[in-house]
């Protein structure tokens, strides 16, 4: 990340269109050839959760990681992140991002890394 600048930062980020109270959103980029090489970095209250990459010019991410119960990171996974929203009823709450374990790595409603399946 040293070599990235940041672009933009996002407070109460969206996913999908909804705003996700909490949510942290910070891009960064750097030039990359005739290209530029872009990171969004994730985090919900002051936690990181997801880092995501690829390149400007490309619809989807390239790559992602998800942030491990201990702080680490899972190996990361081809393509875009699973992530899901949770709500309690139509109020968004948080969200959960699936590791490539299968756990799914929930932030907000006080929770942690489960492997239950996040609430729809």
């Amino acid at each position: 990340m040293s070599e990235f600048e940041l672009h933009r930062t996002e407070v109460d980020a969206s996913f999908e269109g909804t705003r996700v109270p909490g949510l942290r959103a910070e891009f960064f980029r750097r030039p990359d050839g005739d290209r530029i090489a872009s990171v969004g970095r994730y985090s919900y209250d002051g936690e990181e959760l997801l880092l995501a990459w690829g390149y400007v010019d490309e619809e989807h991410c390239r790559h992602n990681a998800v942030r491990n119960r201990s702080g680490g990171w899972f190996p990361a996974q081809a393509g875009c992140p699973r992530v899901r929203l949770e709500k309690h009823g139509q109020a968004v709450t948080g969200l959960a991002v699936r590791a490539p374990t299968g756990e799914w790595v929930r932030a907000g409603c006080g929770s942690s890394v489960s492997g239950a399946p996040p609430s729809r």
